[in-house]
């Protein structure tokens, strides 16, 4: 059984199972704070576990594409060197969402297995969850009478928290897993020594194949563990481990998942796989590395020295470098790879053939530029191990002046020193790097002069509490250039200017001396000193400042920050005590709250939050502050800390009715002041953490001003100012009626067009070729292109279309005539695409362009037949 009948069966098999099929999302992630790479298949779940997103099919099957080359699934020191670990992987996952359970899942791994993959029962061994005394967690009885149907229970092994219980993060959906392993052995060793002596224990021909993840947990912020009221079944099977099982081999290198690409990689290199270690590793780094690159460039991340681009980069030039030292390529190789690498993945991966020619003029790019340095750098690293004899380490200052000036991720720096059984002085790189980063961001930042002090014994004091402004003195004060602008920053004997810190933004307002007014455009605090920015100095600055904190500002930041506190005991309220603060954000203009919890809010649970909220601002209730408490005190009393900041001896606490919070910030005198409350979004921003963003007071008065002049303005569209949701209603429902019945026009325009552009497909070199201009929508030409196309197998249809003005075309090429490769829609498009002064692109058998002259549409037909011919 090849990859591709691999891959097939198991989504067809979960098919007649009920199990709907989805594509692998992008292996490249854009939109999660907590990651860079897809690194499991639940990935693209993540939302229905959390509560974000509907369950819209409860069963799911499917192949994801995942990268592990960062944090604790780290895989690419292996990668190359044994038989089994990759950067880029596909794992083969079935889902349920709170449908089957443990029973199903186990039985149907155990089927697919052993019926239809048909491997030897013999050769298989599972393992249940244990228990964990720390959890209070019993043995996974449960699976283990499942498993007890199938298999004999002396290849039922018990495993630890570590191996078999799965979880999200921190916090989040949870649950004990079973692991499927297999051993491939061959049967004489298997006699020496009891394959489940060998489970877990790295030996690379007993490996897990499959793990079956039972989500039936929830981990609460605490630590405890709480039981979900959906549960659910997350499962992931190595594909490449599998081909390696079904095609009887011992290395996932030897399966046809690889075997193409290393086959290409000796025919340009002209070395055999399977002459010498060193280059059989190589190899096998550069096929699984090219898999890696060429994904992620496909799914849109281009290699650059940041974040994720940086991995990608990392990776393309270790795999550089391994086919430069090991293979004796000392030319850009790689990109050459691609056409290969498509022909294996393809026909499933649809955005390798649709960026085919992107990723190979990227990776031949990256090849080329890596390859000016590399020889440079790996002559410096040899000429260096040869003017230190006998030192068994790597100086850190070389390995940085490698990173720096060369180009050389510090992994290949390690690499090539154990090659040479030595080791990299680490501490000293990291020194290098961290002064390398201080210079950058001075270079990128700004210059800051030395205080110039005036009395160095006074004693800031914060007056903020009690009054926006107050009468005082320069202490000291700094110039600070950045970008050629220069601004200050001011200490104050005395100040009523908050500095930013527990969340809330610093104050802002101005400085007076002698009837000159200076703006204070913001406040913070560094070493404990209050530091007032501002864009000038005072002409004398030992004179008397008065300074005045923006009230406005203050009275709204204030509000939000109160408004915060009352929506932290209204969550805790409606969602439970398991809420924990972990960030926030207060300015004048909104708040912002991040807090523990494991799934979205639902719409009745944000109303019962503003409800709670605006009910306490009602109530008016006085602000009970108390200042300098003992922080034992303060606890007793039952007063929560916020998370992020620290806490001294002596705490001050506020309290509005039964909230009660140790913190710093500003507040409103009472909670009337807050006027109303109104919660504007509602997010995840990690596993297991929410985000809520609200407003108040003038803010929220102006979003119910919005809304109403919306709803004002609906009412005047829809001609219903009683139910102008019936009014909409009415305007979708007649939109439908007009969709539908212009669907049917363009469905009896195609059969139209059909017929008529068969009788003049005109014969043209072994083709028959249609060319002609119609006004058309380029949607109905697209219809009509693949219905032609399914017609016939020499055709070549170029449509030439005038819609709204705008000049499209469109060409189909018979599915024959394009796997042949004498046709390319692809092609035969940009080159088209010059007559109307535009550009286009898409599929070897389909592709489409538009452009700015519609005139050039006249020429199109007759060079349609031109570069036919």
């Amino acid at each position: 059984m090849n990859a591709q009948q691999t891959r097939q069966k198991f989504l067809d098999f979960f098919a007649s199972k009920q199990h709907h099929t989805v594509s692998s999302s992008p292996m490249v992630i854009k939109d999660d704070p907590t990651l860079m790479f897809t690194n499991a298949g639940m990935n693209q779940f993540k939302d229905i576990f959390l509560g974000n997103s509907p369950v819209k099919y409860p069963r799911i099957a499917n192949s994801q594409k995942c990268l592990r080359v960062s944090g604790k699934h780290n895989d690419l020191e292996e990668v190359g060197h044994d038989t089994y670990h990759h950067t880029m992987f596909e794992m083969l996952g079935n889902w349920s969402f709170g449908d089957y359970f443990k029973e199903e899942a186990i039985e149907w791994a155990w089927e697919l297995l052993t019926t239809e993959y048909n491997i030897d029962k013999d050769r298989l061994y599972v393992t249940i969850f244990g228990g964990d005394a720390g959890d209070n967690l019993p043995e996974d009885t449960e699976a283990l009478r499942f498993w007890e149907k199938w298999i004999s229970p002396d290849r039922i092994l018990r495993g630890n928290k570590k191996d078999n219980f799965w979880e999200m993060g921190d916090t989040g959906p949870c649950g004990p897993c079973s692991e499927i392993h297999v051993d491939i052995r061959n049967d004489e060793d298997r006699k020496l020594i009891d394959g489940a002596t060998l489970v877990n224990e790295s030996h690379p021909l007993v490996i897990e194949i499959w793990n079956l993840v039972f989500m039936q947990y929830n981990r609460l912020a605490n630590g405890s563990l709480q039981s979900l009221p959906a549960k659910h079944v997350d499962t992931g099977m190595g594909f490449e481990r599998l081909c390696m099982v079904l095609q009887k081999k011992q290395s996932n290198y030897d399966t046809d998942v690889f075997q193409p690409i290393i086959r290409k990689i000796s025919e340009i290199s002209g070395i055999k796989y399977g002459e010498s270690p060193k280059s059989d590793i190589a190899m096998r780094v550069v096929a699984d590395h090219l898999r890696a690159i060429a994904f992620a460039i496909a799914d849109g991340q281009l290699p650059s020295n940041n974040k994720a681009g940086y991995v990608i980069r990392r990776i393309l030039r270790r795999a550089v470098r391994y086919g430069y030292t090991f293979l004796n390529l000392n030319e850009p190789f790689i990109h050459k790879l691609i056409p290969v690498l498509n022909l294996q993945l393809g026909e499933y991966f649809t955005e390798l053939n649709a960026q085919q020619s992107l990723v190979e003029k990227v990776i031949a790019e990256e090849e080329a530029s890596f390859l000016r340095t590399l020889s440079h750098g790996i002559q410096k690293f040899n000429q260096y191990i040869i003017a230190h004899p006998g030192e068994k380490m790597i100086q850190g200052d070389f390995a940085f002046e490698l990173y720096d000036t060369y180009g050389f991720p510090i992994d290949l720096t390690s690499l090539m020193a154990r090659e040479s059984e030595l080791d990299v002085d680490m501490d000293g790189f990291q020194k290098g790097l961290e002064l390398q980063k201080e210079r950058s961001r001075k270079d990128a930042s700004q210059e800051t002069s030395d205080w110039v002090i005036f009395d160095d014994s006074a004693n800031e004091t914060f007056v903020g509490y009690d009054t926006l402004e107050t009468t005082t003195k320069i202490t000291r004060y700094r110039k600070v250039t950045s970008k050629g602008k220069d601004s200050f920053q001011i200490a104050l004997a005395s100040t009523p200017f908050y500095a930013e810190s527990g969340g809330q933004v610093g104050d802002t307002g101005y400085l007076e001396a002698n009837g000159e007014r200076i703006l204070v455009t913001d406040t913070k605090k560094e070493n404990n000193l209050i530091i007032h920015s501002t864009v000038s100095l005072p002409s004398d600055p030992s004179s008397t400042i008065k300074a005045v904190v923006s009230e406005t500002a203050r009275r709204n930041t204030a509000s939000n920050h109160s408004a915060t506190h009352l929506m932290h005991h209204a969550l805790r309220d409606v969602l439970g005590t398991h809420v924990e603060q972990k960030g926030s954000y207060v300015s004048p203009e909104y708040l912002r709250f991040d807090f523990s919890h494991f799934q979205k809010l639902s719409s009745e649970e944000i109303r019962q939050i503003e409800k709670s909220v605006n009910a306490q601002i009602r109530q008016n209730m006085p602000l009970d502050e108390m200042r300098s408490v003992p922080m034992e005190k303060a606890r007793e009393s039952g007063a929560l800390a916020l998370f992020g900041e620290k806490y001294g001896d002596q705490v001050r606490v506020i309290r509005f009715g039964d909230s009660v919070e140790l913190c710093g910030g500003t507040h409103a005198h009472a909670t009337g002041q807050i006027g109303i409350f109104k919660i504007i979004s509602e997010s995840a921003i990690a596993a297991g953490v929410r985000r809520i963003e609200a407003i108040t007071s003038e803010k929220a008065e102006e979003h119910f001003e919005n809304q109403n002049l919306i709803l004002t303005e609906v009412k005047e569209l829809v001609k219903n100012p009683v139910d102008p949701i019936r009014g909409v209603k009415n305007l979708i429902e007649e939109n439908n009626r007009l969709r539908s019945a212009i669907e049917h026009l363009n469905a009896e325009k195609v059969k139209s067009l059909y017929g008529e552009l068969l009788d003049i497909a005109k014969p043209n070199n072994g083709i028959r070729l249609i060319a002609r201009n119609l006004e058309i929508d380029p949607a109905i030409a697209k219809d009509l292109t693949f219905r032609l196309m399914e017609s016939a197998n020499d055709l070549i249809i170029v449509l030439g279309t005038n819609y709204e003005n705008k000049p499209g075309i469109t060409v189909g090429v018979s599915d024959e005539l394009s796997k042949s490769g004498k046709f390319n829609a692809v092609n035969m498009v940009k080159e088209l695409a010059r007559e109307i002064k535009g550009g286009g692109g898409g599929q070897p058998h389909f592709a489409t362009a538009g452009g700015k002259d519609i005139s050039g549409l006249a020429g199109i037909p007759a060079k349609a037949l031109l570069i036919t011919s």
